[in-house]
């Protein structure tokens, strides 16, 4: 069986099972670059490819594309996807994926101290040309919204003026359900001023919040690009430029200034409260400060 038939079956099947727009986006952009490796090296029929063909993709992605262990662990799962869909519908007897291992990866979670967010900020701030005016200021409330809310970028993507209240933005998230968010007052306040600008700008109510400028929804990969841009700008070495970071800014902020680990969860929508958990694990100094503050046994005459 040829690999492009192969794996245009099992996004068909996925499309079938009504995948997420975003799973199938991150699926099409995975095996876009995996068709493009086999092709380079001459494979062309899923029964040619082994075990050690898929290693040596993988490091491949590692020692040339130089993916982190997170990204590599993301494409062996995609593979394993794959190849376990292959097997069910009896295209293949043999599993290439059962005896490849999950990398290792760093435990340290990445976030945004406020010298970095006010640099970010600075640097829309000062872009001066009026024909730019625009872009800095929608850029100046995507960072804004994505720290304010911890949401992921599909959610912001996908966010429209009607989504929006005083008090709560509803957003269509990772589960496929449409779930609601709090807002804070000072993040609500921040959107409305956007929103009279762009009324102003385009003399007309736009559907969505974040649009170009000829009033059309942002792409997700212009949004992408968005932040590519911004690292290429200000050259962060010490954190990565993403907008998954601000997310775990989000949890970080949260934690520290003692909220609880359940409000979080529901905040972020984790499904289970592993990812929360890990969260804490990670900064738990704050933990003991709370601990301490909190502990009943210091509040008590015993």
């Amino acid at each position: 069986m040829l690999i492009k038939f192969a794996i245009d079956d099992f996004l068909g099947e996925k499309q079938l099972l009504n995948a997420s727009e975003h799973t199938m986006r991150n699926y099409r952009s995975f095996f876009k670059g995996l068709l493009e490796w086999f092709r380079e090296n001459n494979i062309t029929h899923i029964e040619d490819v082994s075990t050690n063909t898929l290693r040596l993709y993988l490091m491949y992605c590692k020692e040339e594309l130089h993916n982190g262990s997170n990204t590599v662990n993301t494409k062996l799962k995609n593979l394993k996807a794959l190849f376990n869909h292959l097997i069910e519908n009896e295209f293949i007897e043999h599993n290439p994926c059962l005896k490849l291992k999950k990398q290792i990866t760093d435990e340290r979670i990445e976030v945004f101290n406020d010298n970095h967010i006010r640099i970010m900020l600075r640097y829309f701030r000062r872009i001066k040309r009026k024909d730019h005016e625009f872009t800095a200021y929608r850029n100046t409330i995507i960072i804004k919204t994505l720290l304010g809310t911890g949401i992921r970028l599909g959610e912001l993507h996908g966010l429209k003026w009607s989504d929006i209240t005083k008090s709560y933005i509803t957003v269509f998230g990772k589960s496929r359900r449409h779930e609601t968010v709090p807002l804070a007052s000072k993040l609500y306040d921040e959107l409305e001023d956007w929103r009279r600008y762009q009324q102003q700008y385009f003399n007309s109510e736009c559907v969505y919040v974040f649009v170009d400028r000829s009033g059309v929804q942002m792409s997700y990969e212009a949004l992408k690009s968005m932040f590519k841009g911004l690292q290429n700008a200000l050259g962060f070495k010490d954190t990565r430029l993403s907008a998954h970071t601000f997310r775990h800014t989000f949890a970080h902020r949260y934690i520290m200034a003692g909220g609880d680990v359940f409000s979080l969860q529901k905040i972020l929508r984790h499904s289970t409260l592993s990812m929360t958990e890990k969260y804490l694990a990670l900064w738990g100094s704050a933990l003991q400060e709370q601990n301490e503050k909190f502990n009943p046994l210091n509040h008590m005459d015993i």
